[in-house]
């Protein structure tokens, strides 16, 4: 139960923190124990039920059996009804510098503090048991066991959400989810009851941008953005009040996959997110996020030409920086993935003094739905007593009873106040730590409406689209294209495409061409079923005001970091007579540098190298596939070279890289395996420096120039601009 650091000389050494104390009494090592009953009594026969003979009927008075089977009837909680299928790490955070200015939360305050933390990511659509690689919102929710009660920061992958209101987020889940008379399809928003409840909330036009991007395709949770999505505030000892939303900026960049290659995943692996953290983790390469603020102060709430309390909008990173204020490390796997991934509860609502809700109105449902679904989930009111929930704080109240209550509360009151026991637990003031929410003026009547300011609806859509480069933009046509032919039912296509032309034109034209069906201009009251019909949308636009921006650069990902192949994963395609030098130097440099290599041969085994050195094969191209990677190399010897020619898998492998924009990279002296592909005869005409970093592909006759370039190559991730003139079949 400790997380583990890898030293220079690459042993492991143990270090601590509370959180992982805390959890060491809750923990049971299986090997070398006597097995027992629940209750502790050993065991004598795992094997046979008690019966009346050795063919008679089973006694009821077998309590082993009995226990047994009912534990195993009952060991199934309810799965979560959305963000189901997860995957969760422990780690630490730490603050770069003090922000008592801007809260009095302390884990914020002081730089000496190393925080425990758990995390979990998760696809929102899917069930359990669907795969990883969905286009879906990816959950990112950090649990900070601070000093001062826990803090749950739940977010998504997604900057923002589909709707404006808590009361809509049933109808979402609904829709989105497997159509109640068949229940399909699994996993995919690609049906009718989605597009038509989409198509008719024009407030959903901004995420739908989002989803429909390479966003929802992420290469790895270690390699997406995380965000608050809702504003907040920090408030500080005087009780001065700041707006923020909250940022996770991973340091490896943001990366996605091809949507090809993500179906492809989802059959050759669908745990594919899951296990590339969990070996990232286990491998010591620990995966790190900075976390960030953008700030806006109490006066200046109303001077974008936006809503700060609209779920649905950003605030541009150009009129706000984010600031960077600290860093968490995820560098312990759980030790089981019941106990800690699944039964960790998060909840919006557990903040600590210095953070503190604002109006936002999915934000304020939100506070109530994530206790109402712990407890059904859980079994009761006592979830926060499950190990992985409790904090790493003494808990007193007057809370007693219920579900699975763990602790022993001594003494007989639970109740205050009282003079029995002189009033305690006493309460706590704030200049002693205690919580007190933000002195908010509140003066206005109870009415059931939206705000004018939440009305413009297309305006951050059309920065998202604008803010794309050319290839995701074409992913976003292709994207809508897909999802809308899988819609059955025409109106609801044509009304979607009515309510992309309010966005950009020429993106609904390109998706209509797609459909083969022609634009039509929808008014807006057909549209929008949000708001009272009298709230006369239809020609509103926001007002422009100071600093308003056409093009977001951070809203692309092709201005992600690409200066790192660490724990990217490289395939070496061989076979006996390979040259072992070219093989071994290369591999060698990529190891150096960070990166993972696997060996693929076309047998498990060993292969043969021309210098007579065997070489352990990791996996052959029965159980690999090009989709798991994230570049190739070829390298070269000439009995290898003649194989791989014949090899119809070999040559899929390199297709199929190709047709996903990798990096690929080949010894000249295995020109002869390229000469099979589709792609030999658009490969550049010369290798210069400047077509090498371009096309993704470098042939070269020495191991030196693949290194200085190959690794620039794998770092920049893709070369989408192979992508639309150079479709092959793979």
């Amino acid at each position: 139960m400790a997380k583990k650091k890898i030293t220079n000389n690459g042993d492991a050494v143990q270090l601590e923190n509370e959180k992982t104390r805390k959890l060491e009494a809750f923990v049971a090592d299986g090997p070398g124990e006597k097995l027992t009953t629940n209750h502790g009594v050993k065991i004598n026969d795992d094997q046979n039920s008690l019966k009346a003979g050795d063919r008679g009927a089973s006694l009821l008075e077998d309590f082993i059996l009995r226990e047994k089977i009912t534990h195993f009837d009952h060991e199934r909680i309810p799965e979560r009804v959305v963000h189901a299928r997860g995957s969760g790490a422990h780690g630490v955070f730490k603050v770069y510098e003090d922000l008592s200015d801007l809260t009095r939360a302390a884990f914020l305050c002081d730089p000496g503090i190393e925080t425990p933390v758990f995390v979990r990511f998760s696809t929102v659509a899917g069930s359990r048991g669907s795969t990883d690689l969905a286009r879906d919102v990816r959950g990112f929710a950090v649990k900070f066991y601070t000093q001062e009660g826990n803090f749950d920061l739940v977010g998504n992958n997604m900057p923002v959400f589909f709707i404006q209101d808590a009361i809509k987020f049933p109808d979402l889940v609904h829709a989105v989810k497997p159509e109640p008379d068949n229940e399909i399809p699994q996993a995919a928003s690609a049906h009718d009851t989605f597009w038509d409840f989409i198509s008719q909330l024009p407030e959903s036009s901004h995420m739908i941008m989002w989803l429909m991007s390479d966003r929802a395709l992420p290469r790895s949770y270690r390699m997406m953005e995380g965000f608050g999505v809702h504003t907040f505030r920090l408030i500080n000892a005087k009780g001065e009040s700041n707006f923020v939303k909250f940022h996770w900026k991973p340091l490896l960049g943001v990366h996605s996959v091809a949507w090809d290659e993500a179906q492809n995943i989802s059959g050759k692996d669908p745990d594919f997110h899951r296990r590339d953290l969990w070996d990232a983790i286990e491998a010591g390469a620990f995966p790190e996020w900075e976390l960030g603020v953008q700030i806006v102060p109490e006066e200046d709430e109303f001077k974008f030409d936006f809503d700060l309390l609209d779920p649905t909008k950003i605030i541009p990173e150009e009129l706000v920086p984010v600031q960077r204020i600290g860093k968490m490390t995820l560098n312990r796997n759980p030790d089981n993935f019941f106990a800690e991934t699944e039964q960790v509860a998060f909840h919006i609502g557990h903040v600590v003094p210095g953070i503190d809700f604002t109006n936002d109105p999915l934000l304020q449902g939100r506070l109530f739905s994530y206790t109402d679904t712990q407890l059904i989930r859980l079994g009761g009111p006592n979830f926060h007593e499950i190990p992985i929930n409790r904090p790493v704080v003494p808990v007193n109240n007057n809370q007693r009873d219920g579900y699975m209550r763990q602790t022993i509360n001594r003494g007989k009151t639970s109740y205050g106040p009282n003079g029995i026991a002189s009033n305690m637990p006493q309460q706590t003031t704030a200049a002693d730590g205690g919580f007190v929410s933000y002195n908010e003026r509140i003066d206005a009547r109870k009415v059931r409406a939206r705000s004018r300011s939440f009305f413009d609806h297309f305006s951050q859509a059309r920065l998202f689209l604008n803010s794309q480069s050319e290839a995701e933009k074409n992913h976003l046509i292709d994207a809508f294209s897909f999802e809308l032919g899988k819609v059955k039912m025409i109106p609801i296509r044509q009304r979607m495409l009515g309510l992309l032309a309010k966005v950009d034109k020429a993106l609904a034209a390109a998706v209509a061409y797609a459909l083969g069906l022609h634009v039509q201009d929808i008014p807006m009251e057909e549209l929008n079923n949000s708001v009272p019909a009298d709230a006369n949308i239809d020609d509103y636009t926001p007002i422009q005001k100071e600093g308003s921006i056409a093009i977001s650069a951070p809203l692309s990902m092709a201005n992600t970091v690409k200066d790192t192949i660490s724990t990217r994963k490289i395939a070496i395609l061989a076979a006996d007579g390979v040259s072992g030098k070219a093989l071994n130097n290369v591999k060698d440099a990529l190891v150096a540098k960070g990166a993972i290599v696997h060996i693929i041969a076309p047998k498990l085994g060993e292969i043969i190298s021309e210098e007579d050195q065997k070489i352990q094969v990791d996996e052959s191209f029965l159980t690999a596939a090009s989709v798991l990677y994230d570049a190739v190399y070829l390298p070269g010897g000439i009995n290898s070279s003649a194989t791989l020619e014949a090899d119809a898998n070999a040559v899929h492998f390199l297709n199929e890289a190709f047709k996903h924009c990798k990096a690929i990279a080949a010894d000249e002296s295995a020109m002869q395996v390229l000469e099979a592909t589709y792609f030999y005869k658009k490969l550049p005409a010369d290798y210069t420096e400047e077509t090498v970093l371009k096309e993704g592909i470098l042939v070269t006759d020495t191991v030196s120039k693949i290194m200085t370039l190959f690794e620039r190559m794998i770092a920049a991730h893709r070369f989408w601009d192979r992508e639309v003139p150079r479709k092959i079949p793979a």
